[in-house]
C-alpha cells in the first residue's frame, strides 16, 4: 500500500533496543515536526478550506503524538533531549527543489505535499517494523497503535497533491521520488532515529 521500493535494513530494530531514549526522542520530534509542517500548510494555502482542515486535524493528531511519545519517556524516568537533525528528511528536500516540472506554484504545492507523504510512509513503515520486532512488549503495543494514524496521513497528503496539481502527473512524479527514497535507504537504517 505503501509503495515504498526498499525495505528498511532488518538490523535497525537492534540498533534500535539498544538505546529507547534516543529513538524516543528523535520520535517525539518527528511527531513535533509533523505538526509544524501542518501549520505552515496552513498558512500557505489558506485558499483551500478542506486542506486547512485536514491540516488542522493533523496537527492536534501529531501533537498528541508527540505528547504521547514523552509520556512514554517520562513512564521509565528518561529525558526529552534536545532535537536531532534529520539527514533523511533534508536529502528528500533537495531531491524535491531540484524537481520542478509545472507552474511554480503548482510545483510548489505537489512538492510539499509528496514530501510529507514520503516522510509518512516511511515512519508508517518504521512502525510496523517497532510493532512487530521489538522485544519491548509495551513499544510493540504503542507502536502498533501509531502505525494506523501515519498511513492515513500519508493517503491525505497525496490525495491533496492530486486534487489540486493542474498540469503535473502526480502519479509520475511519486513514482521517481520512491525510486529516489529508494536509493537513499541504501545508506539509512543503521542509527538510533526514526529515519537514520
Amino acid at each position: 500500500m505503501l509503495g515504498l521500493k526498499l525495505p528498511t535494513d532488518p538490523r535497525w530494530v537492534n540498533i534500535v533496543e539498544k538505546n529507547i531514549q534516543e529513538i524516543l526522542t528523535d520520535h517525539a520530534f518527528c511527531e513535533q515536526k509533523a505538526a509544524s509542517n501542518a501549520i505552515s500548510i496552513i498558512v500557505q494555502y489558506p485558499q483551500f478550506p478542506d486542506l486547512v482542515q485536514a491540516m488542522t486535524a493533523i496537527c492536534k493528531e501529531e501533537m498528541e503524538h508527540f505528547g504521547m511519545v514523552h509520556d512514554k519517556l517520562l513512564e521509565r524516568n528518561l529525558e526529552l533531549g534536545f532535537e536531532r537533525r534529520d539527514p533523511y528528511v533534508n536529502d528528500l528536500a533537495d531531491y524535491l527543489k531540484k524537481n520542478k516540472s509545472g507552474g511554480p506554484k503548482e510545483s510548489h504545492f505537489v512538492n510539499q505535499m509528496l514530501f510529507a507523504a514520503m516522510i509518512e510512509a516511511r515512519s508508517c513503515e518504521r512502525f510496523k517494523i517497532l510493532s512487530e520486532q521489538i522485544n519491548d512488549e509495551d513499544l510493540k503495543e504503542f507502536y502498533r497503535s501509531l502505525m494506523e494514524s501515519e498511513a492515513r496521513h500519508y493517503t491525505t497528503f497525496i490525495g491533496f497533491a492530486k486534487k489540486y496539481a493542474k498540469g503535473i502527473n502526480v502519479d509520475q512524479r511519486w513514482q521517481e521520488f520512491l525510486e529516489f527514497e529508494a536509493s537513499l535507504m541504501e545508506k539509512y537504517g543503521k542509527d538510533v532515529t526514526m529515519h537514520g
